[in-house]
């Protein structure tokens, strides 16, 4: 918070660098960023939005699905490293892959601090890692989950076979949380009744090595 305030005092060119925004977004971002100690809080599941919150709709899941979803789902922060939905934070903008002065690239400073901490808590469980890059570099899964399930969305485009989705992966992913969340106890089979927009499983494509079962969710052309 203290290197987040002292880069808020450099030019508006440094802090749209930065903030990795447009100009008017950085000015409502700079604005927000310096009054982050004494701002409104609300529940970070109320305050992220985006497609991929959008998706998720965490307001119309049933009650039991929401609390599945305080208990079980971890939201990785630039500024506060990880969150739970219910944790109450302040409007803010800092991505995981900005570089603060005296810090550097925040996924590498969180790493160390974070990796102890989540290395135990994952201990023993199935961890399903809908991380996107640069928030899977602040935690390197070690060896204690008892299984750890990765998801890759690609799609079918004509002439250039299977391509890793881009422009929807974000609604992908918080349609797919909203999917395990509904769950008991979500297993990669649970995946067999997931479908978005054409998007289905391809159990054909699960491997599993070292712990880690890699697997993919596909459209393909009609």
């Amino acid at each position: 918070m203290k290197a987040l305030a002292r880069a808020m005092r450099g030019t508006a060119a440094e802090r749209q660098k930065l903030l990795g925004v447009g100009e008017a977004a950085a000015r409502t971002a700079t604005a927000a960023n310096r009054v982050i100690t004494v701002s409104p809080t609300t529940a970070a599941i109320e305050r992220y939005t985006g497609v991929l919150f959008d998706a998720l709709d965490a307001a119309s899941l049933k009650a039991v699905a929401r609390r599945r979803l305080n208990a079980r789902v971890l939201i990785f922060s630039g500024l506060w490293g990880v969150v739970s939905p219910e944790d109450l934070i302040p409007d803010y903008k800092l991505k995981m892959g900005a570089s603060l002065p005296r810090l550097g690239k925040l996924s590498t400073w969180w790493r160390a601090r974070l990796s102890p901490v989540l290395d135990e808590s994952a201990r023993g469980r199935v961890v399903w890692d809908l991380r996107p890059k640069e928030h899977a570099a602040a935690w390197r899964v070690g060896d204690t989950p008892s299984h750890l399930i990765t998801v890759e969305f690609l799609e079918e485009r004509a002439g250039r076979g299977l391509v890793t989705v881009s422009h929807s992966n974000k609604l992908l992913k918080g349609a797919l949380t909203r999917h395990l969340v509904s769950l008991t106890d979500p297993v990669i089979e649970s995946l067999a009744d997931f479908e978005i927009d054409g998007f289905r499983w391809d159990p054909d494509s699960t491997t599993t090595a070292n712990g880690v079962t890699s697997t993919r969710v596909v459209r393909h052309l009609s």
